[in-house]
């Protein structure tokens, strides 16, 4: 995150005084204040001691957006089984959510089987979700614990806030000039990109959805091996979100006030702080649930010590009078020049599901380039045109023999590209697909085109290969390669003369091919099988030696074979002259010779 980020430009109608509020808070509420390490004075993040080496990311997860000021009431949460004489508003502050506190409590959990010796608590990111977000809006969230509508933050455009220009696409906040902190997390695009999870298994990361965005602010906290138990390691955890003393101040009394005791209320009937630092722009569009909204209880003065809070004024004779209506305060516009852009908007593309891209030269690919078009919500976008493209020398293309084809999203979001057919050259090439207009999105997806392949090779016939000494060998050596039975056409054959029959020894003498220059060579590359799987070898040339030689063949997928090679001397081949005429033989029985 940009150096720009490392300190806090303005904080609205915050001031130090929060800090002094706070601890003030924490004493009148009857419990030990929480206690901030030494010198954390100041908003600068290292007078504190907080340590910016958070996975390569140096400014704070919110990107200084705004937050509630609001303090803890003073007075104790009514725990399970304690005095039930508290004013309601103590009650109703404790109040957490269900969806909410789920979320938290899940994500101490995971956290807890992950690094144990952070130790994260619940509390802390109850307190963070309190101050950034007011528990997503009181508990604002769907069935799955997404907010609706989405919570964002301000456009961090340098006035009032820090300055950081588009980082996402406007994918995550839906501006695509300058990023906003998203989610009930308050998290900026940049820092979610590093730390977002899915937390709810939905195959999304999504800082709108409260689980990912707890589990992710949980390991956030957790980064530097920070042990949250230590009270300067809370402190830096807390300061590595927002860089500001006043924020610390903020969440540790929020922090202490969830220890004391919670309780669990119905989701979007939590209480929302009075104010934020900085009004928080959100989508326009109905609330969830279209019904009656549920109005946060006022939250009462504090009572003198021994009063008791003053009662809602009633008629004579105990009715209660009816409160003067409130007009429903119109939300927040966004900043001239920077329109809320509507649900169909561009948002994101993502992969759908493509597996490996491999395939052998000349065949068609098993798997096809899948995406899904997502728009500002994160909603599937259909209709919208993807281009895809092949980049590389293999030969690929498309099927119909296109490099570019453009396919539409379907409803569910999601553009295949037609078959991939693999050219006859073996290599490495990209499919690249490309959405959106004015800041297109672009995925791009590694393919590799593999030789043919022939798992044996033999000779075609058995004759004796022989050649005299200085001469040709008569008869060509013809071999056929085949893959699991069948004939392999196309596939690379080397052959190479050797010394031993496993060819680890090339050998440098005896018989040879030429190369186009009429110059002896005795490994020949670059040779192919024929559309039979056949392959008849270039004329081989015997040298002045004679004796047995051998070649061996090879192919790509492990087909070898050797064949022997008989080279004899002239002398050896002369033609045998006639025979002496032998006597005729004796006929007849012999007589015995008398002496």
């Amino acid at each position: 995150m940009a150096a720009h980020m490392r300190r806090r430009l303005r904080r609205g109608a915050t001031t130090t005084a929060v800090a002094a509020a706070a601890v003030a808070a924490l004493a009148a509420s009857q419990a030990p204040a929480a206690t901030l390490s030494e010198g954390s004075a100041g908003g600068d993040p290292q007078a504190a001691g907080e340590d910016t080496a958070s996975a390569g990311n140096d400014g704070a997860a919110t990107g200084n957006s705004p937050y509630y000021t609001d303090l803890p009431p003073l007075v104790t949460p009514d725990r399970p089984g304690s005095s039930s004489n508290l004013p309601a508003a103590g009650r109703a502050e404790a109040g957490i959510p269900a969806t909410i506190l789920a979320a938290y409590k899940q994500a101490e959990r995971t956290v807890a089987t992950t690094d144990p010796t952070c130790r994260l608590p619940w509390q802390l990111l109850a307190a963070i979700g309190k101050v950034e977000s007011g528990q997503a809006r009181g508990g604002r969230v769907d069935a799955d614990g997404t907010a609706s509508p989405r919570i964002l933050g301000p456009a961090l455009n340098g006035q009032g806030f820090a300055l950081i220009k588009d980082t996402d696409g406007g994918a995550y906040d839906g501006d695509a000039v300058h990023d906003r902190a998203v989610g009930p997390m308050q998290f900026i695009p940049s820092t979610w990109a590093s730390w977002g999870q899915d937390a709810n298994g939905d195959g999304r990361k999504d800082p709108n959805n409260i689980y990912d965005a707890a589990l992710a602010a949980g390991r956030y906290l957790c980064a530097n091996d920070r042990d949250l138990a230590v009270s300067a390691d809370l402190d830096k955890a807390v300061l590595s979100y927002n860089r500001s003393t006043e924020y610390l101040n903020t969440v540790r009394s929020w922090f202490s006030y969830y220890q004391r005791g919670t309780h669990e209320v119905p989701d979007g009937a939590g209480t929302l702080p009075t104010t934020p630092s900085t009004p928080l722009p959100t989508l326009p569009g109905p609330r969830p649930g279209s019904g009656p909204s549920v109005t946060p209880s006022p939250k009462p003065s504090p009572s003198k010590p021994g009063g008791k809070p003053s009662p809602s004024p009633s008629k004579p004779g105990g009715g209660s009078t009816s409160p003067t209506p409130t007009p429903t305060p119109k939300p927040p516009t966004p900043p001239t020049g920077e329109p809320t852009p509507p649900a169909e908007t561009f948002g994101s593309l993502e992969n759908a599901g493509t597996g490996p891209l491999r395939a052998t030269a000349g065949a068609s690919f098993d798997e096809r380039v899948s995406v899904r078009a997502r728009n500002a919500l994160g909603a599937p976008l259909a209709k919208a045109p993807v281009t895809f493209t092949v980049t590389g020398d293999t030969g690929t293309l498309f099927a119909g023999g296109k490099k570019t084809v453009v396919v539409r999203t379907g409803a569910d979001g999601t553009a295949t590209a037609p078959e991939l057919r693999a050219g006859e050259k073996a290599g490495e090439f990209t499919v690249t697909a490309t959405a959106g207009i004015g800041r297109p999105r672009t995925l791009t997806y590694a393919a590799t085109v593999t030789a043919r392949q022939a798992d044996a090779i033999a000779r075609t016939d058995d004759k004796e290969l022989v050649a005299v000494s200085g001469e040709k060998f008569t008869d060509a050596v013809t071999v056929r390669a085949t893959y699991k039975d069948a004939a392999a056409p196309g596939v690379a054959v080397t052959a190479t003369m050797v010394k031993d029959r496993l060819g680890v020894i090339d050998n440098d003498k005896g018989p040879y091919f030429e190369d186009e220059a009429g110059k002896p060579v005795r490994t020949l590359t670059g040779l192919t099988t024929d559309a039979d799987g056949k392959l008849r070898l270039p004329d081989i040339h015997a040298d002045g030696e004679a004796g047995t030689y051998l070649l061996r063949l090879t192919t790509e997928g492990g087909g070898s074979v050797v064949v022997e090679l008989t080279v004899k001397a002239p002398a050896e081949t002369a033609p045998e002259e006639p025979a002496s005429p032998k006597a005729p033989k004796a006929t007849g029985t012999p007589q015995a010779v008398k002496p």
